[in-house]
């Protein structure tokens, strides 16, 4: 087994770069890379310093789901790998759940192929941009095994007939169809992907941390209510927001026609 990181965390100013790098099994998540990930995203949750996380893979891939080999190994315990792979799934979901829960907008950069769990984590990122190359998957029932967890993420961001054809006959989208139905937001060659994504990441990192901050929680938090109880949730977002010294400056900057300077 490699002693390289199984993450790989790099710095650009306020963007930080996450490379899952595990390439000889294409980034699976296996028990030690959903901790390595796990654990990177913790760290990053409080770096009011980083604004912006773009998540990628080492090698040929993004990421080709869990690591079928660690969960076929649990069939050997007393109880045939129940307790396993439920540990393994409530994992995968905590993980899953705490990208938009984390401050910064997540985007990722996705090549080569995003497959079943892979599919879910672009999902569960707050932004995607693609190489036009890529695939994407949900393709456990072809194995056996529907896709019962990534579907709860592509669900919620895709066309949903679109989803459920996905999860039934084990299609894969290429990235045009991915963007058009709504998985991914841009694509780019592949010699361009780096660049597309660092243009998007820039141009997010360049806006009032605090009002992004504030804006991907509420965004989050709103789609969960019923539209009387948005409005009332995102009102007093928009009054705290108000509120905010840099916000002031930033309004009276656009009013005088010049930069705004904030702290």
């Amino acid at each position: 087994m490699s002693s390289d990181p199984l993450v790989l965390r790099d710095d650009h100013g306020a963007i930080t770069h996450l490379t899952l790098n595990s390439p000889k099994n294409l980034n699976a998540l296996s028990d030690e890379m959903l901790a390595a990930l796990q654990s990177a995203l913790d760290a990053l949750e409080t770096e009011a310093t980083q604004k912006v996380i773009v998540l990628k893979g080492a090698g040929r891939a993004f990421c080709a789901g869990h690591d079928l080999k660690q969960m076929q190994a649990a069939r050997q315990s007393d109880d045939n790998g129940a307790a396993a792979w439920k540990d393994l799934f409530d994992r995968c979901a905590r993980l899953m759940q705490t990208i938009p829960r984390l401050p910064q907008p997540v985007i990722a950069q996705v090549h080569g192929l995003a497959a079943a769990a892979g599919c879910q984590l672009v999902a569960s990122c707050d932004l995607a941009v693609a190489e036009e190359d890529a695939k994407f998957g949900v393709n456990g029932v072809n194995i056996g095994l529907f896709c019962s967890t990534p579907m709860v993420a592509l669900s919620r961001v895709m066309h949903r007939k679109q989803v459920f054809e996905m999860l039934t006959t084990g299609k894969f989208l290429t990235a045009h169809e991915a963007q058009a139905a709504g998985l991914i937001n841009r694509t780019a060659p592949a010699d361009d992907l780096d660049a597309s994504t660092t243009e998007l990441a820039e141009t997010i990192a360049a806006k009032l941390g605090s009002a992004v901050r504030v804006g991907k929680q509420a965004f989050y938090a709103q789609a969960e209510l019923t539209t009387a109880e948005a409005y009332a949730l995102t009102g007093d977002v928009m009054v705290e927001n108000m509120l905010n010294r840099d916000t002031d400056e930033g309004i009276n900057a656009f009013l005088e026609k010049r930069p705004p300077t904030w702290t």
